[in-house]
This record gives structure tokens, sequence and C-alpha cells, in this order.
């Protein structure tokens, strides 16, 4: 039985013990909603507790899982192919891993490096560094 996220905490706060599980629910978040993440995510992790397993998983599996988050199809290859750099990543830069960019890095940093000095885009993680939102540009 999969254990529930929380409401009141994001979601990389609760996947914080295990980067490869983290890097996951960021794919996850890339243009979805944490609220369906978080309904997601802890089943997935059942099913696919690290990187070896969800490389031995059949795509079709994957994609019945994630399928309420959208874009399910892309995502699950995403996930194959991120898993599969994985096994040779060196820890450091996040962005070295296929699909994750600018936010999974970011968010790299800050629940694993423990860089908190760093200026992120995202307005979720800007807010838990206690930063001001990022101010629209006029175009």
């Amino acid at each position: 039985m999969a254990i529930p996220l929380r409401d009141d905490l994001m979601v990389q706060e609760q996947i914080n013990n295990d980067p490869w599980s983290h890097m996951v629910a960021v794919v996850m978040l890339n243009q979805t909603g944490r609220k369906q993440v978080k309904t997601i995510l802890p089943q997935f992790l059942a099913l696919w507790p690290d990187a070896a397993s969800l490389l031995a998983a059949d795509i079709a599996a994957i994609i019945e899982i994630i399928k309420p988050l959208g874009m399910y199809n892309r995502r699950a290859k995403i996930l194959k192919r991120m898993s599969q750099d994985w096994q040779t990543w060196d820890g450091q830069d996040a962005r070295a891993l296929h699909g994750i960019g600018r936010y999974g890095s970011d968010s790299y940093r800050i629940f694993f490096r423990g860089e908190l000095n760093i200026d992120p885009t995202d307005k979720e993680l800007r807010r838990y560094l206690g930063l001001a939102p990022l101010q629209k540009q006029d175009g």
C-alpha cells in the first residue's frame, strides 16, 4: 500500500530521501498540478522504487499509472530514459539527466545539495526559499 503525500507540503519536501524518486517527481510535476502528482506518485513509487525496477517495467504499465497526469506517452519515455541516464550519472548537475531542466536542477540543488542561496525561476521553489516572486516582464 502506498503512503499518501500530505497536502500541506511540497512534493519535493516529502520525496527528499532518495534523489531518483525526487527526479521522478520533478518529471511528473512538469506542466502538471501538484494535486494530481500527489495522488499518482506514491502508487508509482510503490511499484517502481528505483531506477532498475523502472527500467525493467513494461512501458504500457507505466503509462497506465501516469495517464491521469497527461502527456503520458512522452512522460513514460522521459522516465525510462532518465532512469537509464541515472545508472551512470555522477550526482552533480541534474540537467545531465534526460528530461531534467532548470526546474529539476534547482529542486535537486535545494533538496539534495543543500544549496539555499540560488535564484530559481519556479514560484513554488522561490516560496520555499522565502524569495519574492519574479516580476513579469512587459512584452
